[in-house]
Parts: structure tokens; sequence; C-alpha cells
């Protein structure tokens, strides 16, 4: 069926947070210091300039109801922890008058030394009590120096990977406005109005039937807004220090700042195997960055737990603190990052073996979880391997690297395997007969996945009527609690409490409804639950210029029961291209003199375009998984990331002969290897 909302969209109906309403306007002053202390601010010129309304500032701070995320205490402290802090703001009733009035508040800062520099042997280096979402840090088994040492063939390398950006289409917005009766109305991009409502409240000191956030389209996201971001306390605050209505939209620059990104990584990985091939020993450390009054500790490692079977695992996680803006989810946190070393390890251990990379991974596939020793609810990755080498031509590759051309151009082909998590999180629905539709209400985010669509699909089949009978309505937080667009777990959580109210209305025929709380509890015992994939990449490498070019990708997964093929196939396909960017372009550089980001637009930070996506196919088995949820679904909204860039690294490889393990793999790199060999 076609998109729910698609002639709302292309006719410009749809209306986004920054777009929902008339108001003044807030803009942000921030820290022109990455560490020290605001010793003073002058407001005086910027309250005399046209069209202010208000002026916040961190020396006499409004007040909040709570400062434990120090992220979205805005304005509580002088102390500076990242260059772009929020330091003020100025409300003004025009968004040119508001910006010109923050250029003029100056501010005098008593600046300290800093430190924005990742290395492995950063003596602030400290292991977490867990990493995201509440996993050990360190988790090991077996014993690894002696698989080590009794490995036929072993390697030991380190892959780096650089900040990265979520630039969402849409930037991040809210626009705020009070009652008389106090209180709050948040129109905000977030992927999640329930906990985005329950995070205001807490911040500003309200309950949360004191707060609506309203959602109803959400311009991308990535991960960015799957918490709640400053636009949405930065509204609330200016809104209430002007007595109007006020909207806080950041600019492309502001959210490379203040809205999150993917923490860089160092991953020291040694692998070990027997002249068979099977594994003797897996260690994957990694090291990775939070701030200096938030931290975030990215799961990057704990994909290792779940991959391969090995007598010997050990994994662990070591953060450091820096002045930087705190790291946040970012598509497939975690495994994304994790799953490049890990998958190109594996391909640096299957060269030294002599062994195909595809046979290499099906010898070491596990019979059951390494991590828990719990059976998988379902695990089809050496199908995926299989059925992907069927389909890309695999049959009689030449394992020998830099020996195939293309006219100017080297060519080459890489595989990597792909792993995502299935979970599912409690979330609540209702269904109502309204005249002749069946209207059905949930307070889940469409972050542009479609996923009024699948919700319509799942109640039609749950109701057994037409989809044109169905209404769905989301993006409110007045409506039954859903969780989040995030973990891959928006369709699982939330299609099980649209089928499970839908049951409730077959019961009593005018109205249905559901909370699966106890029902999502049970999914802790029994089965450990996964989705799967493989990608292929060929890339054609210039050895003259060192650009590279990907003529084809393909990815094949097995994620359980597809509910809209073609919803499945644009998120794959837009994974495996983000995947693609992550590869070979994408890359904030921070500037280590001035501790802020090189890189604060999509004219220095570069995505994919048209022109680089060329032959990219995405395609899934018929798995069937009894163990998941009502549908029998697994998400599929980060599983086609992960594993890509692996992949394209290792058709570099093939190509060259060049092993580029720091992200991404750029011109320079290629001829400078070139170069020194």
């Amino acid at each position: 069926m076609n998109r729910v909302e698609g002639i709302d969209k292309v006719t410009g109906r749809a209306k986004y947070a920054g777009e929902s309403g008339e108001a003044a306007y807030v803009f942000a002053v921030q820290s022109a210091v990455p560490s020290g202390a605001v010793s003073a601010m002058d407001t005086a010129a910027a309250r005399e300039m046209p069209g202010v309304l208000a002026v916040l500032t961190c020396v006499d701070p409004p007040v909040l109801g709570s400062a434990e995320d120090a992220e979205l205490a805005l304005f509580q402290t002088r102390e500076i922890a990242f260059h772009g802090q929020l330091v003020g703001a100025v409300v003004a009733d025009t968004l040119e008058n508001a910006r010109a009035a923050a250029a003029a508040v100056r501010v005098d800062y008593a600046a300290t030394a800093h430190d924005v520099g990742l290395r492995a042997d950063h003596p602030g280096r400290y292991t977490p009590d867990k990493v995201n979402p509440g996993l050990p840090a360190d988790l090991s088994y077996g014993d690894i120096e002696a698989g080590l040492a009794a490995a036929a063939v072993s390697i030991d390398v380190t892959y780096t990977t650089p900040t990265l950006h979520n630039n969402p289409m849409e930037p991040h917005a809210a626009l705020a406005a009070w009652d008389d009766e106090g209180h709050l109305t948040v129109a905000d991009s977030t992927q999640g109005p329930s906990a985005d409502r329950d995070t205001i409240a807490t911040v500003l000191g309200l309950r949360p039937d004191q707060v609506r956030v309203i959602s109803p389209h959400v311009g991308g996201g990535f991960g960015s807004k799957g918490t709640t971001r400053p636009p949405a306390i930065l509204a609330a605050l200016a809104a209430r220090a002007a007595g109007r209505p006020v909207k806080a939209v950041f600019t492309r620059q502001q959210m490379f700042q203040l809205t999150g990104y993917r923490t860089p990584t160092i991953q020291r990985l040694r692998l070990g195997a027997g002249q068979d091939g099977k594994l003797t020993a897996v260690a994957h450390a990694v090291t990775e960055q939070t701030a200096i009054r938030t931290e975030f500790a990215e799961q990057t490692a704990t994909c290792a737990r779940v991959m391969y079977a090995t007598p010997a695992l050990s994994t662990t996680h070591r953060l450091v603190r820096l002045n930087v803006p705190a790291p946040s989810w970012m598509r497939a946190p975690g495994e994304c990052p994790g799953m490049y070393a890990l998958e190109s390890a594996m391909d640096e251990l299957a060269v030294a073996a002599g062994i195909d990379p595809i046979e290499l991974r099906a010898r070491n596939d596990p019979a059951t979880e390494p991590e828990s020793g719990k059976p998988f609810s379902s695990r089809h990755l050496v199908e995926c391997l299989r059925e992907g080498a069927r389909r890309f031509g695999w049959a009689g590759r030449d394992p020998r690297p830099a020996v195939r051309a293309t006219g100017p151009w080297l060519s080459g082909t890489g595989v990597a395997a792909s792993t995502y998590p299935a979970r599912r999180q409690p979330s609540s629905a209702s269904v109502t007969a309204e005249g002749d539709k069946l209207v059905v209400r949930i307070a889940a985010a469409d972050i542009g996945t479609g996923a009024r669509t699948a919700l319509t699909r799942i109640a039609a089949e749950c109701l057994d009527v037409p989809t044109g009978q169905v209404q769905l309505e989301l993006g409110d937080s007045s409506l039954p609690d859903a969780w989040l667009a995030g973990g891959s777990m928006g369709t699982a959580s939330w299609g099980s409490a649209v089928a499970a109210a839908c049951a409730d209305f077959h019961k009593n025929g005018t109205r249905g409804t559901a909370d699966t709380t106890e029902e999502v509890a049970a999914d802790s015992g029994g089965f450990a639950r996964h989705a799967f994939g493989a990608q292929f990449a060929e890339v054609l490498v210039h050895p003259g210029t060192g650009e590279v070019r990907v003529p084809r990708l393909l990815g094949v997964f097995a994620a359980g029961r597809i509910i809209d093929q073609t919803l499945a196939r644009s998120q794959f396909i837009g994974g495996m291209t983000m995947g693609l960017g992550m590869a070979l372009m994408e890359e904030t550089v921070v500037d280590a003199a001035q501790g802020g980001f090189v890189h604060r637009d999509l004219a220095q930070y570069h995505v994919p375009t048209c022109a680089d996506v060329q032959d990219i196919e995405a395609m899934w088995l018929d798995e069937q998984d009894p163990h998941l949820n009502p549908m029998g679904s697994k998400g599929i909204g980060e599983i086609g990331i992960v594993g890509t860039a692996a992949a394209i690294g290792n058709a570099v490889w093939h190509a060259t002969g060049q092993r580029i393990r720091d992200l991404p793999i750029t011109p320079a790199k290629i001829l400078s290897r070139s170069d020194h060999e």
C-alpha cells in the first residue's frame, strides 16, 4: 500500500515542529571556549535591540525542577565543559532580530586548558559501570592468552572510527506555549512523544499531566531525536520568560554541537584460529569518549558476544572524559562501529588462514548465543551469506588482492555480516468504532520510516477490515503511551500493543485497549532474539587519484516477517547508503587547538548523494520466528547500516592490497599508503 501520509508530505500539508504555529523566536548564545567559566555577561546592548522580548543567561539562571541531566539543565552553571555550550539566549519577535541580538551579547571567559584528544593510552581512561542499554561493560570467558598462543593463525589489529553526526533532513526544533494554568504544550521534533513529555516535565519541575508533546511528523532522526534535546527546554524557558509562545529551531551548525553524535572509537581486535578456521580466541577492546559532565557509554564490543563460537572471549569498554559535547544515539549504536571492526578483522583472519571469508564465518556459526548460552529464536546468518554469494556472483572469486583491473580502475569485492538485537518495549494502544472508521490511537512516532502505514496494515489485518477503514492517530503524548522510535523496536513494540487492542476490540465490539507491559516482561527468558544479515560490496579504486567508487551493494537479511515490502526495502537501502557514507566520506574533524568541531555543515560533512549510490539492492529470507511478537517481525531500521562499511573496506583491500583501518577510506589515505608501500 502507499504511505498513509504520502499525499500530505508531497503537497506540504504535513506540518513539522518548526512549522507548527506563529511564535516569537529564541536564538542561543554559545561558549567560544571549550573549557573554563563565564566570568561576566553584558546583555545591555542586546536588550535595547529591536524586537527583543527577553534574555536568558547562566549568570542569572532560570529556575528548573531538575539539573540531573547536564545537557538539558540549561544555563544552570557558569562552568564551561565544551565549545558551543549554551550560556545564554535571546528571545525576539523574529528570527533575524533574535539572532542579531544574540550576537550582541558580550561574554567574558576565564578559560582553562582543554583536552579533546581521544587516545587508547589516555591517563583518564576508566571502566564505566555499564554500557548502553544497561549491559556489562566487560564480559569474558575462557583463557584468551592461551587461546591465542594455541592458534595456528592469529591477528592483532586496531581499527578507528571518527566522530559521526546524524544529520537528519529536518533540523531539531520545538515550539513551546504555556497556558494560564501553567500547562505546557510543546511541538517537538522527537522520536518519542511519551518519553519526551516525561523528560520535559522532570527538567521543568512539572507533573507529566501538565505537559503535552505534539509530534505528528518528524523529518528523520537516526537516533539524534531519540531522547529530549535542548531545543525543547530552550523553547519552554524562553516562552515562560517572554510570556508568549516561542520557537527554537537549531541551525545545522548548532546541531553539530548540541544534538549528539556517534563517539569516535579505537578498537583493538585479537583473533586466533586453528588450521581448520575454528576460532580459538576473540578479544575486542574498545576505547571511546564521553563528556565531562555526562556519561554515554556506547556498547561497541557487545556484538562480539553474539556473533561467533569461540572457547575464549574478552570484550571490554573504556571511556575517556573530554571537553566535548556528549555523544548520543546514532543509527545502530554499538553494533555499527563494533561490527565494522569485528568484520574487518574476520576478513583479515580469513586472508591469513587462506580460507574464503564466507566459509570462515560459516565454520564459526554458533549453535547457541555465546554470551548467554540461550538458543536463538532464529538465526539464519549462514543462509544470508550463501544466498548473497549466489546472487552477488561470489563463486570463483579470486582471493588474491590487486590483480583485477577494469580499465584504469582496480576492482575488488568484499563481504561482512550484520546483526542487531530483536527487542520490544511496553506500549499501550486503543481502538474505537467511530462512524464508518475504526480509529487506532497510540503515541508512536513516524520519523519517516512509514510507521503509520505499517501500523495501519497491522490493525487492518487484526481487525479483518480493509486498510481504508482504519484511521491511525499517533505523534501526540495525550494518546496511549508508547515506546520511542529507536533501537529497531518501534514496529515490534507498537504493533504488539495495536494487535492486543484489536483483540480486545473483538471481545467488546465498540472499544479495545491494551497495555503490553506484562506480555513484554515475558520476553526476558528462553531465547536470544537477533536479526542477521550479509553485506556484499564491489568497489573500483583509481590508483592515480585514490578515488573509490561502489558500483554494487547487496544486502541479504533475515529479519522475521516483513510487514510491508516497500517500506522494508527502503529502510534496508537507507541503512546501507548510510553505511557507504561511513565507509568513504563521513567524518567530523575536531580542532585540537580551539576545541570545537571543524566540520559543522553539509558543505564539509559529506554524505552520499545519488551519484555515489549506484546499483544497491536489498532482499530478505522468508524467516518464520514464533518467539518474537504477534507479528513475527524483527526490527529493520538499523541492521542495514551494520556491516556495510566493513564490506566496503574489505573490498578496497581486495582491489588494492591496502588495508585501511581508519575510517573513512579517503583518496588521501589510499594515496598515502601507496606512496609508503
